[in-house]
């Protein structure tokens, strides 16, 4: 059974898909104004991790994540650097698809751009305004919050807390409202500013309108899983429920999942602070994109993540020990070194087994990630007398778990033959050295393990004649 805490019910509840074997998911993608810091990161690794469990789960999802490429942040930006919006953008968007593939996370299905959606927003936006849920004030337009009672179920909040600046993505307002809860939904544009023709006048969206009018356009009208970090709980989610359903009388969103905040050092990330990290400062500190995903993964997302360097150190080292394991596995089977067999066939599928039930226990990855070590404890002990059978089994094992979890750990096409070819070579030339006592040999030895280093590979040396293990560089906090 899957069940999730949806934050419109407030609890735990079964998770079905509505409509069988499939899975509609939307995420908010960033405002491409700037490069994505660490924090956002932390949701967006979230919701990666629910989308490969629902896949594991056998669930086809088409997941949605949009890109708000026009508001208040990106006009100032593009003005500010003499270039056309669009021009101003792409290179922020083409920077945060680059961080989200080094962090293992899988490209969104689609990823509509705002400004490439106009015309299914201002579609909505006249269907508001045809209903009554939506008025026109001097060219702008504003939906009407007290046209909507269920206002406030997701947040539960009061309707008079919906006020200008509720969030810092929100736009402050200078057009006349006949309420202070009620929010825009089209923007009369100012001199020099980007700017789309409407019924209304030149303008541009706002930002709640952006989001109902992409994931109806690409998963219909109702859709399974909406997912961000909390602060996008309200007022942008509860305005997003608010529209839609007054558009269309059905049920918008069947389970809200939010993810709490990151915090650096136990406080709120902050440039001032000099706890502000994005992504790309962080590898140039030598990090592991592996350890950075597994510090993002390993707290439940319910849970406020503390994020360290001195966490982060502790995650590189979980991976290398996952990383140590798999290639002693990859190393033995492709230099053939194989035991008698060890008399635990499928002994790795109660931890994977295990590892989905916790998933699917609210994503329970504490619990998951605690049956991950247990897997890796019973390769590490049986791998001496694994069998050729039992070594595809573990790297079958390695390879669930990398579509389950994102670590990229696995290197699909194995170990290059180039590489093979002088860790053999390299492994006779010891053989000789062990055999004749012939210490002149030991400079072929160095300078066969540097032609494999040149390659990207390290070789780690068990003793000789037995097997050496191979493994790709990665990068660590001593070898950026």
């Amino acid at each position: 059974m899957i069940q999730f805490f949806n934050t419109l019910k407030g609890g735990i509840e079964p998770f079905e898909p509505f409509e069988k074997g499939k899975a509609g998911l939307y995420t908010c993608g960033p405002t491409v104004y700037d490069y994505a810091h660490i924090g956002n990161f932390r949701a967006f690794v979230f919701e990666d991790l629910l989308r490969r469990f629902l896949e594991a789960s056998g669930l086809a999802v088409r997941h949605v994540m949009n890109l708000t490429d026009v508001d208040d942040k990106t006009i100032a930006g593009a003005m500010r650097e003499g270039k056309g919006l669009g021009d101003y953008t792409a290179g922020y968007i083409q920077a945060f698809r680059e961080d989200l593939a080094v962090l293992g996370c899988l490209a969104p299905t689609e990823q509509p751009r705002a400004t490439e959606e106009i015309p299914a927003m201002l579609d909505l936006i006249a269907a508001l305004v045809g209903d009554g849920k939506a008025y026109e004030r001097e060219g702008s337009v504003y939906y009407r919050v007290a046209a909507f009672p269920a206002y406030g179920r997701l947040s539960k909040k009061k309707l008079d807390w919906n006020i200008a600046g509720a969030s810092t993505r929100v736009d402050l307002d200078e057009y006349d409202r006949e309420q202070i809860s009620d929010f825009v939904l089209w923007k009369k544009s100012k001199e020099g500013e980007p700017s789309w023709d409407s019924p209304w006048g030149p303008g541009r969206p706002g930002w709640h309108i952006e989001c109902s009018a992409m994931s109806m356009k690409y998963l219909g009208e109702t859709f399974d899983l909406h997912a961000g970090g909390e602060d996008l709980i309200f007022p942008h989610h509860e305005n997003e429920i608010a529209q839609s359903e007054a558009a269309t009388g059905k049920t918008f969103v069947r389970f809200w999942l939010h993810c709490k905040f990151l915090l650096v050092n136990g406080e709120k990330m902050s440039k001032s602070k000099g706890n502000f990290y994005t992504l790309r400062d962080l590898l140039a500190k030598g990090c592991d994109p592996a350890a950075i995903r597994f510090s993002l993964v390993g707290t439940h997302y319910r849970s406020p993540l503390n994020f360290t360097l001195d966490g982060l150190k502790e995650a590189a080292e979980s991976v290398r020990k996952m990383d140590d394991s798999y290639y002693q596995c990859l190393s033995r089977l492709a230099f053939g070194m194989f035991g008698d067999g060890s008399g635990a066939e499928g002994f790795l599928e109660v931890p994977y087994r295990d590892m989905m039930r916790h998933l699917g226990d609210d994503l329970n990855v504490a619990a998951a990630l605690s049956e991950l070590l247990a897997g890796l404890t019973q390769i590490n002990t049986l791998l001496p007398k694994m069998n050729e059978g039992e070594l595809k089994s573990a790297l079958d094992f390695f390879a669930q778990m990398d579509r389950l979890l994102g670590f990229g750990l696995c290197d699909p096409e194995g170990i290059p033959e180039e590489v093979r070819r002088l860790v053999s070579r390299r492994a006779l030339v010891r053989q000789r050295i062990k055999e004749q006592n012939d210490k002149s040999l030991w400079k072929e030895s160095d300078e066969l393990r540097d032609q494999i280093h040149g390659l990207g590979w390290l070789v780690k040396d068990g003793k000789p004649g037995e097997c050496s293990t191979v493994k790709r560089k990665r990068r660590t906090w001593d070898n950026p």
